[in-house]
């Protein structure tokens, strides 16, 4: 039996928290804010009565759900300098991993505002309200309750899989863990130590989507 190196795993723990601190979390926040307004507007884009923007916005969210999220952050660190385009690995992260929100999250909302009673539509236009202004004011909101919990399940499901970006070199909790490893030898000890700060920061979020939840069901009519 190999016994654990506990000085070593706790020498190993804020590296890795720093990693999460400066590098998972920032990158899962700036991604899952720039996928979630690309996720609205192709989400629209799907319910536009125009054939052709409807169908880009099919087009787009049918690629990405059909290719893995590896592929798509190797094809623009690794494949886009090939025709002159060069990013660095931090932006490349965040536009892949915006692109792949958008395209799981647009989904989500799309099915939120068609929840919404068609009712609500049509009291908006009869108090005088035009398409957008009913759109904004009456069905966003309605459907951004119901969007919470698989909105929020995607950002979890993003924070785990920010680790992606330590294979394009970004500095973050999973490339910590991996160069602390390297060093030491320890593979094993630190790949389960970086798991369970995940599950940690998972466990975290998990409680405030609860949260989240609870008070918006206080302004749901029973």
């Amino acid at each position: 039996m190999i016994q654990p190196d506990w000085e070593l795993f706790v020498s190993s723990f804020w590296p890795m928290l720093d990693g999460a601190i400066r590098g998972t979390i920032p990158l899962a926040l700036m991604s899952f804010a720039i996928g979630l307004v690309l996720a609205i507007a192709l989400a629209l884009m799907r319910l536009s009565t125009r054939r052709w923007l409807s169908g880009i916005a099919r087009g787009y969210i049918s690629i990405v759900r059909g290719t893995p999220l590896l592929v798509q952050l190797f094809v623009i660190f690794y494949g886009l300098p090939s025709i002159g385009v060069t990013i660095d690995p931090w932006p490349s992260a965040v536009v892949a991993f915006s692109i792949n929100v958008g395209g799981y999250a647009a989904e989500v909302i799309r099915a939120a505002i068609l929840s919404v009673p068609k009712g609500q539509w049509e009291a908006a236009y009869m108090i005088g309200m035009s398409h957008r202004r009913a759109l904004t004011r009456i069905i966003l909101p309605q459907a951004a309750r119901v969007s919470v919990p698989p909105l929020s399940n995607t950002f979890i499901s993003l924070v785990k899989d920010t680790s992606l970006a330590s294979l394009i070199l970004v500095t973050e909790l999973f490339r910590e863990a991996q160069q602390v490893a390297a060093f030491s030898n320890k593979f094993m000890l630190l790949y389960l130590e970086a798991a369970l700060i995940y599950w940690v920061i998972c466990l975290v979020l998990s409680t405030g989507q609860g949260f989240l939840e609870r008070r918006l069901d206080r302004y749901v009519a029973r």
